[in-house]
């Protein structure tokens, strides 16, 4: 019987091993785990933060573009007025001239369906 009582004592201690293995398994597979989620939180941060800084640099390529693009707006714009300003100046004495005309030298005619009553 002592042989029995061994035994199963030996299978007792033996299932309480492999009981603390399966702990100890568990316990370091939780570890990986959280080790591995850590890990590629930190790669996500990463790429998210490699990806906004791309955005940005191709952003500030188009914003700066476009702000050239308004510069050179207002340029066009700034000479286009000094060209209406000189054609302005240029012209004026004549349409003036041509509006006095019209209006000052008046020939008095009798209009073609006027009829003379009698």
């Amino acid at each position: 019987m002592t042989s029995q009582s061994q035994g199963i004592q030996q299978l007792l201690q033996a299932e309480k091993r492999a009981k603390d293995k399966l702990e100890e398994a568990k316990k370091r597979k939780g570890k990986r785990l959280k080790q591995a989620k850590e890990e590629a939180i930190a790669e996500i941060d990463q790429y998210k933060m490699q990806r906004d800084k791309d955005f940005r640099l191709k952003q500030s390529k188009v914003m700066g573009s476009q702000g050239n693009l308004s510069d050179e707006i207002e340029e066009q714009t700034q000479e286009k007025i000094q060209e209406l300003n000189a054609s302005y100046r240029k012209h004026m004495e004549s349409v003036m001239e041509q509006l006095l005309n019209m209006v000052c030298d008046m020939k008095p005619e009798i209009h073609v369906n006027y009829r003379v009553t009698t």
